[in-house]
């Protein structure tokens, strides 16, 4: 079930008066006539505007606060919120481009994953970054307890990258796994990656070695 009063940043007791101011105040935020028809705040806006459908109206809100204090009553987690995974499918990414993100949460009756809002416990949202700030995006999954007043936050920082960016990092990541010329250092002409995996093995047995003989 929507919390309409977290829409709209008001308390749930919140008289008609401070109902509306809050509504007028996000309403202009969040236009998209003025965010140049983003998704993003289209989608907000639509929220403020079902909030204000519903709480604006004595008799809806009157039947709304009834359902909306039965589902708190009857779902009320005594531990602590936690965050089970949060990740997405690409850390770098251009302008305009599809990321895809998962979540999931335990203990927690209201989640949130910013800038999108409230979300349920666990999930998938697909979207595109039309705007990075100082060449990041930044993402947070808020998961919390009311009844505890506990919440904790993980985040995720999508770096931009442009074409040409994009195209060298994917030309370094061939290169690493491409087969090299054999050498006498490398005879059957291992991939790079490889190379260094073998390297970083070899380094780590010889340090247990060197913990044992010290310890013994």
């Amino acid at each position: 079930m929507k919390n309409y009063y977290y829409f709209l940043g008001i308390k749930e007791n919140a008289p008609l008066e401070d109902i509306k101011k809050a509504y007028r105040k996000l309403s202009l935020k969040y236009h998209p006539d003025k965010n140049e028809n983003d998704q993003f705040f289209a989608d907000r806006f639509m929220e403020i505007q079902e909030a204000y459908d519903m709480l604006g109206d004595p008799e809806k809100r009157r039947i709304y606060d009834d359902n909306l204090g039965h589902q708190q009553r009857s779902y009320r987690p005594t531990l602590p919120p936690s965050i089970k995974n949060f990740t997405a499918n690409k850390v770098r990414a251009q302008k305009g481009e599809e990321v895809i993100i998962n979540w999931q949460t335990h203990n927690a009756d209201i989640v949130k994953v910013m800038p999108f809002g409230l979300e349920k416990g666990y999930g998938e949202r697909t979207f595109r970054i039309t705007e990075f700030k100082d060449g990041k995006f930044q993402l947070l999954l808020h998961a919390t307890n009311s009844l505890l007043n506990k919440t904790i936050v993980r985040g995720i920082t999508i770096t931009e990258i442009f074409g040409s960016d994009k195209e060298q990092f994917r030309d370094e990541v061939e290169e690493l796994f491409k087969p090299q010329q054999p050498t006498a250092a490398n005879p059957a002409g291992r991939p790079k990656a490889v190379l260094i995996v073998l390297a970083l093995l070899f380094l780590t047995i010889a340090l247990l070695i060197l913990l044992k003989v010290f310890s013994s």
